[in-house]
């Protein structure tokens, strides 16, 4: 049944391969279960696809893993993670060439089988806004995967910036015609920060979280300035 149900995840095309952690962790398919331990790596994936892809009889939000999705045979995109436990990570998907909006605009991380676990839908992109900068949650015990959730700050980020909008109170957005490829000129490529929380197989506490709470202050690509510019100032250079 592993097999069986994983077959779906090898016909999607993939996105992003990232390989960030060492590894001591021999799982590496996203839709096969395992324990960790603070410095394994840990294989998930971000499924890119239409809101409704995501739910069975149009009730049920299951994880991608669940062949009784359809998301092999629908307008879906596949990316795949590998960073380093309770290592506050920035994980990034180049939209130069990969446009969310035309894959559905909506996007859900998940990772197991038997201990399958999923986020709540995140909307992306659509034809008249894009978000880009996330910060998602993997939370364990025991080692065991048990949720991943999308923290939000209420558009704090970019409170006061004419040149955003806020979506539904929580996400910051720019306009999708101001996107590289799509008539614009502001790299809109889609940055998620990544922490931990809970306990590893050994009962040690996951403490990056906790981390990413006391930094929030802080912008996204400010963090990682050495990476790349805001994505704020690269956008106020263009307008």
């Amino acid at each position: 049944m592993a097999l069986k149900g994983a077959l779906w995840l090898m016909m999607l095309p993939l996105v992003v391969v990232v390989v960030i952690a060492t590894n001591t962790n021999s799982v590496y398919q996203p839709c096969a279960d395992s324990k960790i331990q603070r410095s394994d790596g840990f294989t998930f994936g971000i499924a890119f696809s239409s809101r409704d892809s995501f739910f069975f009889n149009q009730s049920l939000q299951l994880s991608p893993c669940d062949h009784r999705l359809s998301l092999s045979s629908s307008n879906s995109q596949l990316a795949l993670f590998r960073p380093k436990v309770d290592e506050i990570s920035l994980l990034t998907i180049n939209t130069s060439s990969f446009f969310p909006d035309t894959y559905g605009g909506y996007m859900v991380a998940f990772a197991g089988r038997k201990y399958a676990a999923r986020s709540p839908l995140a909307f992306v992109a659509n034809s008249t806004y894009t978000v880009t900068s996330f910060t998602l949650v993997l939370e364990f015990q025991k080692g065991r995967l048990q949720n991943l959730y999308w923290k939000r700050d209420g558009c704090s980020s970019c409170k006061g910036n004419s040149n955003f909008v806020c979506l539904n109170k929580q996400d910051c957005a720019i306009r999708t015609s101001s996107c590289k490829g799509r008539g614009g000129a502001v790299d809109c490529s889609l940055g998620i920060q990544l922490a931990f929380s809970g306990t590893d197989k050994h009962l040690s506490v996951l403490n990056s979280w906790y981390e990413v709470e006391n930094l929030r202050q802080y912008s996204l690509y400010g963090l990682y300035s050495n990476l790349r510019d805001s994505l704020t100032s690269q956008y106020n250079k263009f307008l």
